[in-house]
């Protein structure tokens, strides 16, 4: 006997897995939405378990990170809401204007930046905090969109057209690098590869731009002594686990005191001050040791499936002849899936650290507001197409 769901019972589980097409009447993504507000809600509550020994030592007050956290949330389901709002041709017109704002953030915060652990990344509005290299990789990606669609017969004909668009990566480069953040500038210079090899630029151009790259961010270590420290600590951190390696250290017990299913959520003993970072960049190791190696391969899946989403909208969109469009989604795609695989590989002890968060999930407001922003922008591309392209609408049953 077949069993039949009733047409009650059908509609919630339709209501997530339906094809994405134009002619479902549907006007917006909803498995896009609903892995950003999972991931969001995720965050909050990594966060609120992570925090907890940090803020009573710094504060004396146990909620403190995690209500700055939430406060950050409802500001970027806010922004998110705006940004669907906005026509992307918008974005198109102004991508200019938005580079160069960007590139005052970076200039101003180079002079009156808050300097924390050595760093001047921050610019004070108050009690927040805004961090303009997070601005940065968006405002890049919007006016490589534009550039790849002005340019793109250039691009795939000459050298000249393919090298345009680093030199204002360089510029921007120096700029971050300069605060000093070497981990964003990667992270930028491979996206920005990513959407040339959609433009169809040259094989033999990538492979001179990929040495090239690799060349310049070897000299770049080896001229800074802290991150050469990071490299050595890196390949062997049990050399020297309670200096350069003490962080390292302490994410992979975090890691292996996880197992299979974890220690369970809000019972961590890594958080309790002995890693550092736990909130922010190791958020990870966290939820590693709380939530166990099942925990961590549903984050992995849930990053996998947002990362395949953005660059799915893009190349619909490309194929619709919405080229701004899909050049710009695939660049979030790569960045989201670049960046979020650089923070756990960092935090798991596959890759140097970088000081990167987890997009959607660790504190850090910039970081939750530039990536929501990024969403609304794949929710608005996915609208826009489905309006382009949507047929006529049947109701059911007719």
């Amino acid at each position: 006997m077949q069993l039949r769901l009733t047409p009650k019972l059908q509609r919630p589980w339709r209501w997530i897995r339906e094809p994405q097409a134009p002619e479902t009447g549907r006007l917006y993504d909803r498995q896009l939405l609903l892995l950003s507000i999972a991931l969001l809600c995720l965050g909050l509550v990594m966060v609120a378990s992570a925090s907890i020994a940090e803020s009573m030592a710094s504060h004396h007050s146990a909620f403190l990170f995690v209500k700055h956290h939430a406060v950050y949330v409802v500001i970027c389901l806010i922004a998110m809401a705006v940004v669907v709002q906005c026509p992307v041709e918008l974005w198109k017109q102004h991508n200019a204007k938005f580079l160069l704002a960007t590139m005052a953030g970076l200039l101003l915060v180079l002079i009156i930046g808050h300097d924390i652990n050595g760093s001047k990344r921050w610019i004070g509005f108050g009690p927040l905090n805004v961090q303009p290299a997070e601005f940065a990789k968006l405002a890049l990606f919007v006016y490589l969109a534009g550039y790849l669609v002005r340019r793109n017969q250039e691009i795939r004909e000459s050298i000249k057209g393919f090298l345009k668009p680093l030199v204002v990566l360089c510029v921007l480069a120096v700029m971050i690098l300069a605060q000093p953040d070497l981990g964003t500038v990667i992270v930028m210079f491979v996206a920005t590869i990513g959407m040339l090899f959609i433009a169809g630029a040259k094989l033999v151009q990538f492979i001179g731009l990929m040495f090239s790259g690799i060349v310049a961010v070897v000299i770049l270590i080896a001229a800074e002594p802290y991150r050469m420290e990071r490299v050595t600590s890196f390949l062997n951190p049990w050399k020297d686990p309670f200096g350069s390696g003490y962080q390292l250290t302490q994410s992979l017990m975090a890691f292996g005191r996880g197992q299979w299913f974890g220690v369970g959520l809000g019972n961590s003993v890594l958080k309790l001050e002995y890693l550092p970072e736990a909130h922010t960049d190791f958020v990870m190791a966290i939820l590693a040791e709380e939530l166990g190696f099942v925990g961590v391969c549903i984050v992995l899946a849930l990053f996998a499936w947002l990362s395949y989403k953005a660059i799915a909208i893009g190349q619909r969109a490309l194929k619709s002849n919405q080229p701004f469009e899909g050049y710009l989604a695939s660049g979030i795609g790569f960045w989201i899936a670049f960046q979020s695989a650089v923070n756990i590989g960092a935090a798991s002890g596959m890759m140097p650290t970088k000081g990167l968060t987890l997009p959607l999930v660790s504190y850090g407001g910039s970081s939750l507001l530039v990536m929501s922003i990024a969403i609304g922008l794949l929710l608005r591309i996915d609208y826009e197409w489905r309006q382009a392209n949507q047929q006529a609408y049947r109701r059911e049953g007719e």
